[in-house]
Order: structure tokens, then C-alpha cells, then sequence
């Protein structure tokens, strides 16, 4: 008897886990520092204006890996975004005594406890890592590299 009940405890927390997830009707909030709002499902879409980290949108529709979200501070704000740049979890607003790199982690799942096994691994150097995130191209320095180079930019819409 205790077995089942233990089965059912966790069919029951892994079903709630599904329901977390990102979908239409849903909330959901801003996990990357900025994210773009696109026209359409394509990268190189229009862009209609961005959202920083820790906002909170409503997601109108998902398609893909792409989510049509509409800002629940200002409802003029809307476009689709990439579903790398959401959570299903609430994000602290900055201003708390996190940086925002931790927050953006920490609602991606990187956890006080994985980062104290990295930790226990050796020193860790993030120098490189922080000299990548500093380093910017613009959309359209993207877009001439992507077609000169004959690559492929996905399905326009």
C-alpha cells in the first residue's frame, strides 16, 4: 500500500511539472536580460519593441520553439519570442541582492547547488565567458553574414 501511494505522490508532482510549462492562456515571465518581440516566427522578423528580464507576459499562442506573448504591464507591447527567453517560474525583478546573470540562471534551472558542485571541481575562470556576452552584432550584420554565406535562415513568415 505504501508503495503505491509513493507512485501516486509522484505521478502526481511529475504531472504538476507538466502543468508549469509554457502555453497558450498562460503567464510566464522574461528569463534572458532582454528579449526581442518579432513581427513573426522568424529571426529576422520585424522587430515591435523588447522586454527586460523579470517582466511578465501572457502567452497568446506557441508555435514551435516560438511564443506570441503581449506584456502584462503595457498590452500595446506584444510580439512573438524565442521560448529560450521565458520561464514558467517567476523571475525576481532586479534591484534584489542577485545579480542578473544569477537570476537569468537560476530561472533556467541553474541552481545555489550546481553551482557549489562546479565549485567543488577547481577554480573556475569566467573571463572568456564574460568577454563572449560582452561582444555584440546587430541584426542586420547577421542577416548580410547569413545570406552571403548562403546559410540558411529559416522559414519567413
Amino acid at each position: 500500500m505504501k508503495k503505491i501511494f509513493v507512485l501516486l505522490a509522484f505521478v502526481l508532482l511529475a504531472s504538476g511539472a507538466l502543468f508549469a510549462q509554457i502555453r497558450a492562456g498562460s503567464q510566464a515571465w522574461i528569463s534572458s536580460r532582454t528579449a526581442d518581440l518579432k513581427s513573426s516566427t522568424w529571426f529576422f522578423a520585424a522587430n515591435r519593441g523588447s522586454l527586460a528580464m523579470a517582466d511578465e507576459v501572457a502567452v497568446l499562442q506557441v508555435s514551435g520553439n516560438w511564443a506570441e506573448v503581449r506584456s502584462s504591464a503595457n498590452s500595446a507591447l506584444g510580439g512573438w519570442t524565442q521560448m529560450s527567453n521565458l520561464s514558467a517560474r517567476r523571475i525576481l525583478p532586479s534591484g534584489t541582492s542577485v545579480s542578473a546573470s544569477e537570476i537569468a540562471l537560476a530561472g533556467k534551472g541553474f541552481t545555489q547547488e550546481v553551482e557549489d558542485s562546479y565549485k567543488a571541481q577547481g577554480q573556475l575562470n569566467f573571463n572568456d565567458v564574460d568577454r563572449v556576452e560582452a561582444f555584440t552584432v546587430s541584426q542586420q550584420e547577421l542577416y548580410v553574414f547569413v545570406t552571403e554565406g548562403r546559410l540558411f535562415t529559416g522559414a519567413q513568415q
